[in-house]
């Protein structure tokens, strides 16, 4: 008799807890968030057995038991399996996942040197194994490819058993993710940048869109909001991209304005509806990309203060007003005739025009070319060879090289100090430090302030994408469609700058060995060492030799010359050379062994470079003419 009474209370107390936890789960249903890992651990588990798969294929090729057509297949859908759940492992591991996972098929340096010394690296992961299997010898490097999908096998269990651990995603993180995946979507994906050798973007875009349109219908239950819109919105977009799939034929302007655009804007009206805070604000740091930009095209995109020692809240008027009398004053120079002016012309879009500027010294040039400066700001490495690493530390090269400036910053300081007007300009901008003696930072601080205030998104393409005005000629549309597609240029002039500064974080400038020649059609590879020798001790390596910053070809059609050297004259002897696929296109693989431009022909019509040349004569923006 006890006992079964014992039996009675144990099955009421079981029968409580149920009734408990039912209650429980009823009154606090799994949050959107919650949903949202459980999607991504899903996905990172499919994404394990697209690997396993993979490298059972790749075995198989290896042995001469499988064929390139299955081999092929299986990158295609293990890559897929990647794209599903890109969006939460790019934004909680993007370095390792650029080292290991998906990066660019290109030698580097590899980011977790043992020693200060270069440490040259080979590239491995999705991308490298995508051009691999789809090029015309993969037959010859059966092991290589083996190789590699055993080493990403490996590689991603670390990433496996960080999402087994992980326990919760925060709201502002699940944003942030999807809204970085949609500009990482265009930026790179439609572009091709993800895809070498397959070209296979459209349909990677695709999964993207379903993932995303998966992610916010979480929102759509319980919470107040647009997320069933935005869900939708989605669908649509991939269902576009499901009905052209046609990579050269792609209308991407078309996915820019109608669905990635609006997309942008919809997560971050829901976002702001939700209350929920950014990374930035929860860390109290500055960020590179606005969160709050409500189009990838805004003019408040990119945060110029994450690239300079300067900070929003030291910047103001005076302090602009100061920098820019120090720009243009040439008594800044050893002989009072060169000033930051002198090769930075607002009419030219602050370039000069001139192969290489004139120097200090009589009869001498500067060794490059002058780059504008407008949106320079937005780099995190100034000059050509990328010696610099911020724009305080530009000013010291050109104040103290011979070439330029040529003088010291005491020996400056002490001639504006010497000068009424400047100690009155200093102590408008500066009224706590009044009455003391201008300072290196002061200088570097105004200077800054000036040459960061040089941005402009007011192009009449820039106009269009934000939908403030709504023509735009045919041939731009074209233009624009074949530089972010058939023609590649988007591959390394990324969306919006159209320069080096890589998306989506918009934290790494990249620079390329381009095999520019000294004069176009002369088959003689300019010899300047770039980025080899920009005194940087850890990038003094041979695949930099030859390289350059990757720098914007907005205003273009105001700054010739081009490349570093200036020379090239006109943007048709620019684009033929990329036609023809630089040095190594020409048969010059051995003069320049590290070229990063593809070495294949584009094949582009007549009719297609003036389309392109179109496009970029619509980056021009004229409102800073009078600055």
């Amino acid at each position: 008799m006890i006992r079964n009474n014992r039996r009675v209370v144990l099955l009421a107390t079981v029968g409580m807890a149920m009734l408990f936890l039912s209650l429980r789960f009823s009154l606090h249903p799994e949050t959107p968030e919650e949903r949202m890992l459980k999607q991504a651990q899903a996905g990172v588990k499919q994404l394990d057995t697209g690997i396993q798969r993979l490298y059972q294929a790749a075995q198989e090729y290896r042995a001469g038991r499988g064929t390139l057509t299955s081999l092929q297949a299986q990158v295609s859908a293990t890559r897929k399996a990647y794209k599903a759940i890109e969006y939460i492992l790019e934004y909680y591991h993007p370095t390792y996942v650029k080292e290991h996972i998906n990066g660019p098929p290109l030698d580097h340096l590899d980011p977790y040197p043992h020693r200060d010394l270069p440490a040259v690296v080979a590239p491995r992961g999705l991308q490298v194994l995508d051009e691999q299997v789809y090029a015309n010898d993969a037959g010859e490097h059966r092991e290589e490819i083996a190789n590699l999908v055993s080493e990403l096998k490996t590689r991603y269990q670390i990433l496996l058993l960080q999402f087994e651990k992980r326990r919760y995603i925060q709201r502002f993180e699940a944003f942030e993710a999807m809204r970085l995946e949609l500009i990482r979507m265009f930026a790179l994906g439609v572009t091709g940048f993800d895809t070498p050798g397959s070209l296979q973007a459209l349909p990677e875009a695709a999964v993207t869109c379903r993932t995303l349109q998966q992610a916010t219908r979480y929102y759509a239950v319980g919470v107040p909001g647009n997320a069933a819109d935005i869900a939708e919105h989605f669908g649509r977009a991939a269902a576009y991209l499901d009905a052209h799939d046609n990579f050269d034929t792609f209308d991407r302007l078309t996915f820019l304005t109608d669905y990635v655009n609006p997309l942008y804007k919809k997560l971050l009206v829901l976002h702001r509806q939700l209350g929920a805070r950014t990374s930035a604000e929860v860390t109290k740091e500055v960020p590179a990309w606005n969160f709050y930009s409500d189009n990838i095209f805004s003019a408040d995109f990119l945060n110029p203060y994450y690239y300079t020692l300067l900070k929003a809240e030291q910047d103001h008027e005076a302090l602009r007003a100061l920098g820019r009398k120090l720009f243009y004053d040439p008594r800044l120079s050893n002989n009072g005739t060169m000033s930051c002016g002198s090769c930075h012309q607002p009419r030219r879009a602050f370039a000069d025009g001139q192969v290489r500027s004139h120097a200090n010294a009589e009869g001498r040039l500067v060794r490059r070319n002058a780059p504008s400066l407008i949106n320079a700001v937005f780099s995190d490495r100034f000059f050509y060879d990328l010696r610099a690493f911020d724009l305080e530390d530009q000013a010291a090269h050109v104040i103290e090289d011979h070439l330029e400036f040529n003088t010291t910053f005491p020996e400056m300081l002490a001639r504006l100090q010497a000068t009424p007007e400047y100690r009155d300009a200093f102590r408008a901008a500066f009224p706590r430090a009044a009455g003391a003696a201008i300072t290196r930072y002061q200088f570097s601080a105004a200077l800054a302030s000036y040459v960061a205030s040089l941005r402009s998104f007011k192009s009449p393409f820039d106009r269009f994408v934000r939908g403030e005005t709504t023509a735009l000629p045919r041939r731009v549309r074209a233009g624009f469609n074949l530089f972010m597609g058939k023609a590649a240029c988007g591959t390394c002039h990324f969306a919006p700058t159209f320069g080096g500064l890589v998306p989506p974080l918009y934290h790494e400038n990249e620079s390329e060995v381009l095999g520019v020649f000294e004069k176009p059609r002369l088959k003689i590879p300019d010899g300047d060492p770039g980025r080899a020798g920009n005194g940087v001790m850890s990038e003094d390596a041979d695949i930099y030799q030859r390289s350059f910053k990757t720098v914007s070809v907005r205003n273009s059609a105001l700054t010739a010359p081009y490349f570093h050297h200036g020379g090239y004259q006109t943007l048709e002897e620019v684009l033929e050379f990329y036609n023809q696929g630089g040095a190594q296109g020409a048969g010059l693989a051995d003069e320049v062994p590290h070229q990063t431009l593809p070495a294949t022909q584009l094949n582009l019509s007549r009719g297609e470079v003036n389309d392109i040349i179109a496009f970029l004569q619509s980056l021009s923006d004229e409102s800073l003419h009078d600055q």
